[in-house]
């Protein structure tokens, strides 16, 4: 499928990839956009992706955020409508049932960072550039920011990114937590698709399993996330991939997962 504000891929290796497609406004978000990413995301689920890649075009950016001229005379009452859908693709990416990985070549600013922010895994660019920026806009960010990035590089860093509104290269990111990898900018397009390829290898029903658990440690309490944890682990047992991953591993060969 494809549409104008973005494209979408599945490749032979179960690798889907949402780019947002609208390089000459650094790919800023808007209803639109927001729509088309939902919809491709809802797809690539259909097709039982193995991994899920949300990419920018161009050489720019990834997403340089939400879409200033669409926002600046919106009510109370549209605003919320617009978060709303705003918080539906986060959560879908954030709860999709593979991995999800945000390449982050160019600008991640505002709604950008809150795309980044529900990935699992957050890959950026040498040259890339990334801040919650809302502040200087008279707002705070409002998909999702101000919880999961204090989880991520911890409280008093999300406070300054926030209150301050500063935006950070990619070695600041990395150090900060932000980000897990910062990778050339002339090997970047190289090393997102070696390591789409590595997740896009493993057990899918172990990646899933395992997702699902660590999803669920900043949902509720302790003993909850643990007694998932259990569940899905025994769950394991008896499936293809648990036995072959297990025989192969006594019988020192490479395993084959489905």
């Amino acid at each position: 499928m494809s549409s104008e504000p973005i494209t979408f891929d599945v490749d032979d290796r179960g690798v889907a990839t949402i780019t947002v497609d609208r390089p000459e406004q650094l790919n800023a978000l808007t209803v639109e956009t927001l729509e088309a990413i939902e919809d491709a995301v809802d797809e690539a689920a259909d097709r039982d992706a193995r991994v899920l890649v949300i990419a920018g075009a161009g050489d720019d950016a990834f997403v340089a955020g939400a879409d200033i001229s669409h926002m600046v005379d919106l009510s109370t009452p549209e605003a919320q409508a617009y978060a709303e859908l705003g918080h539906r693709v986060a959560d879908a990416i954030e709860t999709f049932p593979a991995p999800t990985v945000a390449a982050i070549d160019g600008y991640a600013f505002g709604g950008g960072c809150e795309l980044a922010l529900a990935c699992d895994l957050r890959v950026a660019a040498e040259s890339a550039v990334l801040g919650q920026t809302e502040i200087d806009l008279g707002i705070i960010p409002g998909w999702g920011g101000t919880q999961r990035l204090p989880a991520l590089v911890g409280d008093e860093v999300a406070r300054r990114l926030i209150f301050l509104g500063e935006r950070i290269d990619a070695a600041e990111a990395a150090e900060v937590g932000f980000v897990g990898e910062v990778v050339a900018d002339d090997a970047f397009d190289d090393r997102l698709d070696e390591l789409a390829g590595e997740l896009a290898a493993k057990p899918a029903t172990a990646l899933r399993a395992a997702k699902e658990a660590l999803n669920a440690a900043g949902e509720g309490s302790a003993a909850t996330g643990l007694a998932l944890e259990r569940r899905s682990w025994a769950g394991l047992f008896g499936t293809h991939d648990q036995r072959e991953g297990m025989e192969a591993f006594l019988e020192k060969r490479e395993p084959e997962f489905e």
